[in-house]
């Protein structure tokens, strides 16, 4: 199996898993943003939106740790390359309609390859961290649709979801 634009790029000729050999590839300007939700109870909700959660400041522990997580990516996807971040924003929105809070991530590069994982490992921690710290008042919220929600740069230019 090889690799390449029409197969797994991170599938060697032996079949084995290998990091991507990026040297040749063109520095550019790369974003991502990926989004993502959490569902919880009203009430839960209720309690983010007056600061009542025992441990503090839900969304801004969220959105820390979510730039912190976008800075280690590489430490968590094995096959990963490490990149220098130009900037990571994490926005997190409480969100009646779910009831629960909605997250958008954007990851910004200047590299050989994209940041889409960061983005996407951004908008995970930021959710799991909401969960960690009100899973006191609500041990059933669901975490849900983390996904990638456009990219730019690189040889594949830009890409977008549309729609979400």
């Amino acid at each position: 199996m090889s690799g390449g634009s029409r197969g797994l790029t991170h599938v060697g000729e032996d079949g084995e898993a290998r990091m991507v050999d990026v040297s040749a590839k063109a520095v550019t300007a790369r974003l991502a943003r990926a989004g993502g939700a959490i569902r919880m109870r009203p009430e839960t909700l209720s309690a983010i939106r007056e600061d009542g959660v025992a441990k503090g400041d839900v969304l801004g522990v969220a959105r820390v740790a979510g730039v912190m997580a976008a800075k280690r990516t590489a430490e968590l996807i094995p096959l990963c390359h490490s990149l220098s971040l130009d900037d990571v924003q994490v926005r997190l929105a409480l969100d009646d309609a779910l009831p629960g809070v909605r997250v958008e991530a954007t990851a910004r590069t200047t590299a050989r390859t994209g940041v889409e994982m960061e983005a996407m490992v951004a908008a995970s921690v930021a959710l799991l961290t909401v969960y960690d710290m009100a899973k006191a008042l609500d041990r059933g919220m669901v975490i849900e649709a983390v996904r990638l929600d456009r990219k730019e740069g690189g040889r594949s230019g830009v890409w977008d979801r549309g729609g979400s």
